[in-house]
């Protein structure tokens, strides 16, 4: 559904089935699916600025893997600094902020529906945080408290969101669109912009 408007290129790759999508104004998304389950692993993107410059990744789903070269970087990051990261469901939404040692009842968890973004916040003024659910945002669904669930157990504050149909289907359309593309000779092979359904070699 995020690939809509895109030029899209996939290779099959340690049992990872990677996606590559740019767009017109040269921001450019990359997913990583399981090769067998098709399971979203990671979904990242970047833009670029007025400049032409790429923006860093923001990791929509999963989160970056650790690396430190010690010739070039002075600091390592604090591994016991709060993580945050997104991995789904096929009926949810999933958040977890890992390394938030508090009590429960120092959170709140709350939806801005004029900024359409969850809202963490500590009373302890530790941890804030906001984010959005591109999905949503794509599909023009309204963000509802009701569907929304969280608890904080062993340090990890743990999100849910229940999807709506529209999102599950949307996902459905994805996958199908996966599992019937064609096999290029060198594993590759691109998808159509802006359409979910359907995938033919170009």
């Amino acid at each position: 559904m995020l690939r809509q408007g895109g030029q899209s290129t996939s290779v099959n790759s340690g049992g990872r089935k990677k996606v590559h999508t740019t767009f017109d104004d040269g921001s450019e998304m990359v997913e990583e699916y399981d090769e067998v389950t098709l399971e979203l692993l990671v979904r990242k993107r970047r833009t670029r600025t007025t400049l032409g410059k790429e923006t860093p990744w923001e990791y929509l789903v999963g989160q970056a893997v650790e690396t430190f070269n010690p010739e070039t970087s002075a600091l390592r990051e604090n591994s016991a600094n709060p993580a945050f990261s997104r991995k789904d469901t096929k009926l949810h939404f999933e958040w977890r902020v890992r390394n938030v040692p508090y009590p429960p009842g120092t959170f709140s968890v709350e939806i801005d529906s004029a900024e359409r973004k969850v809202v963490i916040r500590t009373s302890n003024k530790k941890y804030f945080k906001k984010f959005n659910i591109p999905e949503l945002d794509h599909l023009g669904q309204p963000l509802e408290a009701a569907k929304m669930q969280w608890k904080h157990a062993n340090n990890t504050l743990h999100i849910t969101y229940k999807k709506p149909k529209e999102v599950i289907d949307a996902e459905v359309d994805d996958q199908k669109s996966l599992k019937s593309a064609p096999k290029a000779g060198d594993n590759s092979l691109r998808l159509p912009s802006g359409s979910e359904e359907g995938c033919k070699q170009q």
